[in-house]
């Protein structure tokens, strides 16, 4: 008589949660008394599951503070930028004219150019949203912000940008606003949002971007032509407001599959 158990009998199944669990993987303790005997370091807040709770609270707090807001309107653009430069200025006035139509700012809430849309909006009485981010470098909200949200994770705080406005206006900025600008382009080219106009604010800063697109992806066969008609490049603030808010930008229905 062989003394070899059979390997698949060697243990009863377990299930935890929503897990069924067998073999080796079944000798784990139950979900209840590693809860209640577990004692000494929380190291459980450390791990993935945990984190998952975490993420699931940035999203529940961040619906729950945007839902009632209204028509808004997403200012992006550089932290660097500094008060009194021809940007910040720009900044300013957009955020004052989108308060003035009646229409809420989001920003990430930090310093620079997202300063200055907040401040525009607060001069013109609107409702001045900011959208921070933790960073090792982060200097806190900025005082124009009236509601202000702190995000652990990015991708959290990058769906707030855009499920709660209604399109985006792009000051010159650095790698975290060319971030927002392509994943916003790619969102509408890939439909994932539709009717999203995306102004970007400064024909100096903006138009070599515009035409290395042109040149080198467009020429390689990297984007199609008409994905540049996502974009729309203005210098004129009252101008970048008036387009975000009465113009809008589809993505053909073509069928089109795009290039990878």
């Amino acid at each position: 008589m062989s003394t070899n158990a059979d390997p698949a009998k060697t243990s009863q199944p377990r299930r935890k949660g929503p897990l069924e669990l067998r073999r080796k993987q079944a000798a784990v303790e139950m979900s209840d008394q590693h809860l209640l005997d577990t004692k000494g370091p929380g190291q459980f807040v450390h791990t993935d599951p945990w984190r998952v709770l975490r993420i699931q609270s940035e999203f529940v707090e961040g619906f729950g503070a945007l839902a009632d807001i209204g028509k808004a309107v997403s200012v992006f653009g550089s932290a660097r930028t500094k008060p009194g430069s021809k940007y910040y200025e720009m900044g300013v006035e957009v955020g004052r004219k989108l308060a003035e139509a009646g229409v809420a700012v989001i920003t990430g809430g930090g310093p620079g150019s997202m300063e200055a849309a907040n401040r525009g909006t607060v001069e013109g009485n609107g409702v001045s949203v900011g959208l921070g981010i933790e960073l090792p470098f982060e200097q806190g909200l900025n005082q124009w912000v009236d509601l202000g949200i702190n995000f652990r994770y990015f991708f959290a705080r990058k769906t707030m940008f855009v499920k709660y406005a209604q399109g985006f206006i792009v000051l010159p900025g650095g790698l975290g606003t060319l971030d927002e600008l392509f994943e916003a382009m790619v969102l509408v080219q890939t439909r994932k949002v539709t009717s999203f106009p995306i102004v970007l604010l400064g024909v100096e800063f903006w138009g070599p971007m515009i035409e290395w697109i042109r040149g080198t992806l467009v020429a390689e066969g990297m984007v199609s032509e008409k994905d540049l008609d996502l974009i729309q490049l203005v210098d004129d603030p009252a101008e970048a407001v008036d387009r975000v808010l009465h113009g809008s930008v589809t993505p053909s229905l073509s069928g089109e599959q795009r290039p990878e």
